[in-house]
């Protein structure tokens, strides 16, 4: 069973009622099951009503733009538009363009026509901007509201071609709230690199852009890039070299929309995590001070590294470094002086802490640092 898209239309025509089930006698006695009064309900053919867009694999006219598009209220859209027609035509000369809402059958429903180029008839704020002998028919749409959320066909009107591209409209939605920008940052940060970080942001209007601004160098240069489907993106970049200081910083982003009446603005927020060798590497010792000769001590080590650091112990002697300890903490009974340090490492680098030494005085034991 073929499948189509429908919408309820409220309208007596169309329509007749054999208990509870509703049947459109245009599509050959089809029948649905709802309860609810026939002659209230017609069927429209939301995308194809003049066209079987099913069978018809190549309609008269097609264009190609998003089938989806989103605008923000109080503001303008440029839907990127080119038509080409099914046989091989010529629309060199005079054109009219031709927009249609909600029903590409505009004969049937000719309030649904709200813009012709022509000039008799403009009841949206709208206007094409393409070369129509081109086959452009890009439109910019001004002053948008919630209620021109719809869907839209393009029609061509020339003295050789008369037609409407009914199997290939696009879908408005216009939204009360901005779009969030995105803040684009490398992955697998590490100190020491030089990383480009850009803030980009949706532009359903390339003559009106969104301002963007964050909490990088304040000047930095915006930009309004055409994508590969012809809508548009406004960015900002920053090269930056990273450092630890940069692990845990917050990246924030605003994009400010100019709408009537004022500005509408959203904003993003990302956390830098980045890697870096270890630093402040220090050991300490506890006990410290005087101690009996023989007392148990304990050596710790601390560093601040990303990722944690591995920690070895070491014993400095005439025949040089001995590896006395793997971990963090290193604990011992001393009985002999002597000095020891400790040694941070991750894949990023490596670093020695302040000897600890360890002083016979008689009996007792001194402590200190090197």
């Amino acid at each position: 069973m073929k499948s189509f898209k429908i919408q309820l239309v409220l309208k007596s025509s169309h329509c007749v009622k054999k208990g509870r089930l509703v049947c459109w006698l245009a599509a050959s006695q089809t029948c649905f099951s709802l309860a609810i009064v026939c002659s209230l309900l017609t069927f429209q053919f939301v995308s194809g009503a003049a066209d079987n867009c099913e069978t018809n694999k190549k309609p008269e006219l097609f264009i190609t733009t998003p089938g989806q598009l989103e605008a923000l209220s109080g503001s303008c859209l440029q839907v990127p538009c080119n038509f080409s027609a099914k046989t091989s035509a010529s629309f060199t000369g005079k054109n009219f363009g031709v927009w249609i809402k909600s029903d590409s059958r505009f004969k049937e429903s000719p309030k649904n026509v709200i813009f012709n180029s022509s000039g008799s008839m403009k009841t949206y704020p709208l206007e094409i901007t393409g070369n129509l002998e081109r086959q452009n028919c890009t439109t910019v749409f001004q002053n948008l509201t919630s209620e021109h959320s719809d869907v839209y066909f393009f029609r061509i009107e020339h003295t050789q071609t008369k037609a409407t591209a009914s199997c290939s409209g696009f879908h408005l939605t216009v939204t009360d709230s901005p779009w969030s920008p995105s803040i684009n940052v490398p992955s697998d940060l590490k100190e020491h690199q030089s990383v480009t970080v850009t803030c980009s942001a949706f532009t359903p209007c390339p003559h009106s852009p969104p301002e963007l601004t964050w909490n990088l160098q304040q000047d930095s240069l915006r930009q309004t890039e055409k994508n590969t489907d012809g809508t548009f993106t406004t960015k900002i970049q920053e090269t930056i070299t990273l450092s630890d200081t940069h692990d845990g910083y917050n990246i924030r982003c605003s994009a400010r929309y100019p709408v009537i009446g004022g500005n509408k603005t959203a904003e993003t927020e990302v956390t830098l995590s980045v890697s870096y060798a270890p630093r402040n590497t220090s050991a300490s010792i506890s006990p410290s001070g005087l101690v009996s000769a023989g007392s148990w001590v304990e050596l710790s080590c601390s560093s601040r590294a990303k990722p944690p650091p591995r920690f070895t112990w070491f014993r400095i002697s005439k025949h040089g470094d001995m590896n006395v300890s793997v971990g963090q903490v290193y604990s011992f009974n001393a009985t002999e002086r002597g000095k020891y340090h400790c040694l941070a490492t991750n894949h990023l680098g490596k670093e020695i802490s302040s000897g600890i030494v360890l002083r016979f005085e008689g009996k007792l034991l001194t402590t200190l640092k090197d």
